[in-house]
């Protein structure tokens, strides 16, 4: 008898996630269907919360595609979370000698400890533009998935 898929559930699994519109709309962002399988763990935040209720009560061994429109994914596009970040803070909280080029993904330190990333967009002058949005915020998604086990 298989299992279902519980809120507190470790799975392995294969998924593909695609963007399903935008500029991206067809492209792959992640897929583990030629490599070794991934293990998700529910509620401990590895994915939004409305993909994995969208997992919830699944079969395992189970094949099925979700498309999850942005705002159940992970959200909209926030424009405050595209910010201005000096070099000297760049400098004072990186490895001397460290150059960041648009497109890398930097991980800083909130004052609570927590950490985030951003990715660097561009560089003007003495300041660069980072935008702190979840990579597949904003877009809607298609994400292919096999069940491979429930526990």
């Amino acid at each position: 008898m298989n299992a279902f898929v519980r809120p507190d559930s470790y799975l392995t699994l294969h998924y593909r996630i695609t963007f399903a519109s935008g500029p991206a709309a067809g492209s792959v962002f992640v897929d583990t269907f030629s490599e070794k399988p991934a293990t998700l763990q529910l509620g401990v935040g590895q994915w939004a919360p409305t993909m994995e209720e969208a997992l919830i009560g699944r079969e395992e061994g189970s094949s099925f595609v979700l498309e999850l429109p942005a705002a159940q994914a992970y959200g909209e596009r926030n424009p405050d979370l595209i910010q201005r970040v000096s070099r000297g803070m760049l400098e004072a909280n990186s490895e001397p000698g460290v150059q960041y080029d648009p497109g890398d993904i930097v991980t800083f330190a909130a004052p609570n400890g927590a950490r985030y990333s951003g990715i660097c967009k561009q560089w003007d002058g003495d300041s660069a533009l980072f935008d702190f949005n979840h990579p597949l915020a904003g877009a809607d998604l298609r994400i292919d998935v096999k069940l491979l086990g429930v526990l």
